[in-house]
C-alpha cells in the first residue's frame, strides 16, 4: 500500500522504515522543509534516530502536507501530542475519509480528550485507529522483536491495521478498547517520569517497583472511570508499555525524570533530553482528569506538585509513604 507517515521524529522514522521493509511504499512528512532535506540527503535521522541508516529503504520525503495526504491510502499520525489537533486540521482537505492510525501517546492538554478523539473531530469521515504498546523507536528500527496493539471501534479497521503492520519483528494484536489502549499509552509516561526521578534521587529497585505497581493501579482506576475496560491495563498497552518505559534508558520520560531527581529544573531537563517528553504534559492532563472524574491519583498528583508547584521529590515521596493505611483490595 501507499502509506504516509505524518511526523519524522524518532517514532515516525522507525515506523516508516518498518513499513518499507514490509514492502509498502512510504512517504515520510516533516514539519520543516530543511528537516525533510536533511533526511533525504543524510539517509539517516541523525537528530532523533542516530545510528540507524536508511540503507536501501525506498522512502519518499516531503514537507508538503497536501502531497503526503494525497500519496497515502493510510495515514500514520506520529506528531507530538501538542501538534495533533493542528496537524489533523491541515490534513482535513485531502485526507478526510482515509484511515488514520494514531501512534502518538498523550492527552490533549486543552480539552483533556484522547488524541483519537481530537483527530476524529477534525476528520469526521475518517476511521481512526490507535497503535500502541511497548515499543522504543530505536529497537523497532533495528528489527528487534516488538509487540503492539491496534485498537479501533470498528473491528474491520483494527484488523486492517494489524495486517498492514504485522511482520516477523513486529507483531500486532487487536483490541476494541480504544480508551484503555490510548490512556495506558499516555499515562504510563507520568509514572516513567516518577521512576526516573526516583533513580535520580538515588532510591532503589523497591521504590521503582512500588511506583510501577501502584502507578498502574492509578491508571486503571482513571481508565475505568473514563469508560475503559480494566483488563486492558494488564495487556501490552498497559503494564507492557509501563515496564519498558520505566526501566529503559531509551525512555526520554525516564531520562528527564533522572535529571529532575538530580536537581535540574524542568526547563533544563527538557533541554538536555532534546526530544518531546510527553509525560510532562500527561501529568497536567492526568491531574485535571482526576479532578474531573473524582478519582484518587496520589502518585500523579505528587508528580504534578513536583513538576509545576516546586515541591521537592523527597517531600513528595514522604507524603506518599505516610498516607493513611489501606488494604490492597481497594483498587477501584
Amino acid at each position: 500500500m501507499n502509506i504516509s507517515v505524518i511526523g519524522s521524529g524518532g517514532w515516525g522514522t522507525a515506523l516508516a522504515l518498518h513499513l518499507d521493509k514490509l514492502g509498502h511504499s512510504v512517504c515520510l512528512w516533516s514539519y520543516l522543509p530543511e528537516e525533510s532535506e536533511r533526511l533525504k540527503n543524510d539517509r539517516e535521522n541523525k537528530e532523533f534516530l542516530p545510528g540507524v541508516p536508511f540503507g536501501d529503504a525506498r522512502l519518499r520525503f516531503t514537507s508538503d502536507i497536501d502531497e503526503a495526504a494525497d500519496f497515502g491510502e493510510i495515514l500514520v499520525s506520529a506528531v507530538p501530542s501538542a501538534a495533533v489537533a493542528v496537524t489533523a486540521g491541515k490534513l482535513a482537505a485531502k485526507a478526510d475519509g482515509k484511515i488514520i492510525v494514531n501512534v502518538s501517546k498523550g492527552i490533549d492538554e486543552k480539552s483533556l480528550r484522547r488524541l483519537s478523539e481530537v483527530i476524529a473531530e477534525k476528520l469526521p469521515h475518517s476511521p481512526v485507529a490507535v497503535l500502541s504498546g511497548p515499543s522504543h523507536a530505536e529497537e523497532v528500527a533495528r528489527g528487534i522483536p516488538t509487540t503492539n496493539v491496534a485498537a479501533c471501534g470498528d473491528p474491520e479497521v483494527a484488523l486492517k491495521v494489524q495486517q498492514i503492520f504485522n511482520g516477523e519483528t513486529f507483531r500486532v494484536y487487536t483490541n476494541p478498547d480504544v480508551c484503555g489502549v490510548e490512556l495506558g499509552g499516555a499515562m504510563k509516561n507520568v509514572i516513567a517520569l516518577c521512576a526516573g526521578i526516583a533513580d535520580g534521587c538515588g532510591y532503589g529497585d523497591n521504590t521503582k517497583a512500588a511506583l510501577m505497581t501502584r502507578g498502574l493501579h492509578e491508571i486503571s482506576r482513571l481508565g475505568v472511570a473514563m469508560g475503559a475496560r480494566e483488563k486492558t491495563f494488564a495487556g501490552l498497552s498497559g503494564v507492557g508499555d509501563l515496564i519498558v518505559t520505566c526501566t529503559s534508558m531509551h525512555s526520554r520520560n525516564r531520562r528527564a525524570g533522572i535529571l529532575l531527581g538530580r536537581g535540574k529544573t524542568l526547563e533544563q531537563a527538557l533541554a538536555e533530553v532534546h526530544m518531546t517528553v510527553e509525560g510532562v504534559w500527561a501529568t497536567k492532563a492526568g491531574y485535571e482528569l482526576g479532578k474531573k472524574y473524582n478519582v484518587e491519583l496520589p502518585i500523579i498528583n505528587q508528580a504534578y506538585a513536583v513538576l509545576f508547584e516546586g515541591k521537592s521529590p523527597a517531600a513528595a515521596v514522604r507524603d506518599l509513604m505516610t498516607r493513611s493505611a489501606k488494604s490492597e483490595d481497594q483498587l477501584l
